[in-house]
C-alpha cells in the first residue's frame, strides 16, 4: 500500500511539474504579450458591434460569429498551442523533456492542460469583456463557453500539428484559414469537425434568439456542438500521443 501511494504521488508530481514548466518556460512574458494582442482585438470587435445596424443582441452575435470565433480566438490559440510544444521542438530543447523518464501521455496531457489554462483565462476573459462592452450581457455566458471550448480544442490540434511537423505555425495557419474558413464554408463535412465552426455553432445554439443567418444546417448546435468539440480534442490528443511515440529527436536540426 505504501509503495502504491509513493508511486501515485510521484506520478502526480511529474504531471504537476510538466504543467508548471509549460506555464513558466513555454509561455514567457514576450509570448504572453503576443497572446494578449488578439484578445484586445476581441474586445475591440465587441465595442465595434455597437456601430452596426439591427437589434443590439444580434449585432454582437454577428460580430462574434464572423470575427471572434473565426479570427481572434484561433489566432490566440495558435500562439498558445505553438508555444507549448512546436516552438520548443524547433529550438531543439524539447529533447530534454522527451528523453526524461516520463510517460508520453503525461507530457502531452501536461502541455495541453498548461496551454488550456492560459486559453481559459485569456480567451474566456476577452470574450466576457467583448460581450459586456457590446452591451449584450445576456450573451456573455454563451460567448465564454464557446470561446473557451474552441480555444482548448485548438490547443490540442496545434499540439498534434507540432508533433507531426516542425513548421507548426505555417501548417496551423493553413488549417485555420484555408481548410476551415474556405473549405469549411463550402463543405459541411469539414465544418462538422472544425473548431471554428463548432465553437461558432456552440455559441449560436446557446443563444435564446440567434440571428437566422448564423444557423448552419448539418452542424450540431449548442451542447451538441460542445460534445463534438470534446471528441475532436480527444482525437487530436490521441494523434499527438501516437506521433510523439514515433518521434526521433536529437537536436535543433532534427
Amino acid at each position: 500500500m505504501t509503495d502504491a501511494v509513493v508511486v501515485s504521488g510521484r506520478r502526480r508530481s511529474q504531471f504537476a511539474a510538466i504543467v508548471r514548466f509549460t506555464l513558466q518556460s513555454c509561455l514567457p512574458p514576450r509570448r504572453l504579450a503576443a497572446v494578449v494582442l488578439p484578445c484586445v482585438g476581441t474586445v475591440l470587435f465587441g465595442l465595434m458591434s455597437r456601430a452596426l445596424n439591427g437589434p443590439l443582441d444580434h449585432r454582437f452575435a454577428n460580430v462574434a460569429a464572423e470575427a471572434i470565433f473565426s479570427l481572434t480566438m484561433p489566432i490566440t490559440a495558435l500562439i498558445i498551442g505553438d508555444a507549448v510544444l512546436g516552438a520548443e521542438v524547433r529550438a531543439g530543447t524539447f529533447h530534454f523533456t522527451f528523453l526524461s523518464p516520463v510517460r508520453i501521455w503525461r507530457i502531452i496531457g501536461g502541455r495541453w492542460i498548461g496551454g488550456s489554462l492560459v486559453a481559459v483565462v485569456t480567451v474566456g476573459g476577452s470574450c466576457l469583456l467583448a460581450a459586456l462592452v457590446a452591451g449584450a450581457p445576456a450573451e456573455a455566458g454563451p460567448a465564454v463557453i464557446a470561446g473557451v471550448a474552441g480555444a482548448v480544442t485548438y490547443v490540442a490540434l496545434f499540439i498534434a500539428v507540432g508533433c507531426i511537423t516542425r513548421r507548426t505555425a505555417v501548417w496551423s495557419l493553413a488549417i485555420v484559414f484555408l481548410v476551415e474558413r474556405l473549405l469549411g464554408a463550402a463543405l459541411t463535412g469539414i465544418a462538422q469537425i472544425s473548431p471554428t465552426w463548432l465553437s461558432r455553432s456552440t455559441f449560436v445554439g446557446l443563444l435564446d434568439d440567434p440571428p437566422s443567418r448564423l444557423v448552419r444546417a448539418g452542424v450540431p448546435e449548442g451542447w451538441g456542438a460542445l460534445v463534438r468539440l470534446g471528441i475532436v480534442t480527444a482525437v487530436c490528443l490521441g494523434i499527438a500521443i501516437w506521433r510523439m511515440g514515433h518521434m526521433t529527436i536529437a537536436g535543433a536540426s532534427d
